[in-house]
């Protein structure tokens, strides 16, 4: 799957994830447990039933999941903006590195990190879950920093 890209490519792949994870938990200044406690369940529920190609990847992202998660709350700063423009930086690098992969892995690993973000806002707060997006974690989660991949379709030979 990821023969294409190089080992800190690859890395910075499977970092991607607590990236996502961080970014959004943190986008209104309050990294919720609630949030990263589910965050940490998806990864480990896509590991096993989500689109087929990409469960070893998230089997991959699980394995160090919570220490990368505990990493970038010690390691990044407590400014929120500081710390969404360090997340920013570092997964807007996927640009270069998702269309080297072939491109129905990247499309996949495109929505996956979309519809990731989106849950992991969706994790906490109003009641009932209703109103639970503030408008920071809204802006962030469609992840603008990256750029749509478009799934080709492979014409068929006559």
């Amino acid at each position: 799957m990821f023969q294409d890209i190089s080992e800190e490519e690859h890395q910075s792949l499977l970092k991607a994830i607590a990236q996502i994870t961080v970014l959004i938990a943190g986008a209104d200044s309050n990294i919720d447990t609630a949030e990263i406690e589910w965050a940490t369940k998806l990864t480990t529920i896509r590991s096993y039933s989500y689109a087929e190609e990409l469960k070893p990847y998230y089997t991959a992202v699980g394995e160090s999941f919570d220490d990368d998660i505990k990493n970038l709350i010690a390691q990044l700063p407590e400014s929120t903006e500081e710390r969404s423009d360090i997340l920013t930086t570092h997964l807007n690098k996927l640009n270069t590195i998702l269309p080297k992969l072939q491109n129905h892995i990247a499309f996949k690993l495109y929505e996956s990190f979309v519809s990731f973000a989106e849950h992991v806002a969706k994790a906490s707060g109003g009641f009932m879950r209703f109103a639970s997006i503030s408008k920071e974690e809204k802006s962030l989660m469609t992840l603008p920093m990256l750029t749509p991949i478009i799934l080709e379709i492979e014409e068929e030979e006559s």
